[in-house]
């Protein structure tokens, strides 16, 4: 039962992600933000892999693997580079459940992928709860920023999309490779599509107007995500995908308090019910696993 202490693991560090990459994109583009966070993470996955000797087992991943890996990693690139525009658009308190979403979706496609039908009514309940908690927390905000308009929400919904196919590719992808060794593998694309995007875009001339205090905010958001990312694809590689990744969405509550406690950002008494429920579903699928 060990995945389910790394999927807790992989809820805390998202949490810290998120509030540390708010913290470094203020003055800097979220696609410049995202790249070069992206080679921490990249990094931070590679020592992993030499830490545990599996690097040697590179050669012995079949080309399926290496495909759906590849798969994950550009439908995290696409989702990292919707969350973060959204992020630098909207209140961090109305991204991040959106993003959460994405757990709909991927419990709804666990369930017919890989048939993870074990409690499946308490699974599709728990799953309304979520639902309707996202609902009742992303609320309209009451200062909206005019050049942006609803933009935001664009975004936070392809990130969610982008991200519960994330789940599902990486778990045929790392079902017979180590879980750092496919972690570095598939950071390995998100750093490609992201480079490629930011020279595309233009946006690598940003780099010599960096902010130095935003840049230790984004190599410390790499760092979070890179420990996220390898507690989760260890518990996706080893438990059942449609309990870790309810579990990895509570860093809403890491999130929340240190929203309040860095930006001040209040919830309402109905966004409060909201998390209350998204909380409560979650638990309830771990719990009836």
């Amino acid at each position: 039962m060990f995945w389910i202490i790394t999927a807790i693991l992989s809820a805390f560090f998202a949490g810290l992600t998120s509030i540390l990459s708010k913290c470094g994109i203020k003055k800097t583009d979220s696609d410049l933000a995202t790249a070069l966070r992206t080679i921490v993470v990249l990094a931070f996955a590679w020592i992993m892999v030499f830490v545990v000797g599996s690097q040697s087992e590179f050669s012995n991943i079949t080309p399926k693997s290496l495909l759906f890996l590849s798969l994950s990693g550009i439908a995290t690139g696409a989702s990292w580079i919707c969350y973060f525009k959204a992020l630098s658009m909207g209140d961090i308190n109305k991204v991040v459940p959106i993003d959460k979403s994405s757990t709909v979706l991927t419990v709804l496609l666990a369930i017919i992928c890989f048939g993870e039908r074990a409690n499946l009514y308490v699974k599709l309940a728990a799953t309304a709860i979520l639902a309707i908690g996202i609902l009742l927390m992303v609320e309209k905000k009451k200062t909206d920023q005019k050049s942006e308009g609803k933009a935001w929400i664009i975004y936070a919904v392809l990130s969610a999309v982008f991200a519960a196919l994330t789940s599902i590719l990486a778990k045929i992808g790392i079902s017979d490779v180590e879980s750092n060794l496919g972690t570095a593998i598939r950071t390995g694309v998100v750093l490609i599509m992201s480079w490629l995007i930011v020279f595309m875009r233009g946006k690598h001339k940003g780099l010599k107007d960096l902010d130095k205090k935003e840049l230790v905010f984004i190599f410390l958001s790499g760092i979070a995500t890179g420990a996220s990312w390898l507690c989760y694809y260890h518990a996706i590689g080893h438990g059942l995908i449609s309990v870790v990744v309810p579990i990895d969405k509570l860093s809403i509550l890491v999130t929340v308090a240190f929203s309040y406690i860095v930006f001040k950002e209040k919830l309402s008494a109905k966004g409060l019910v909201g998390l209350a429920f998204m909380v409560a579903g979650t638990l309830l699928m771990a719990f009836f696993k």
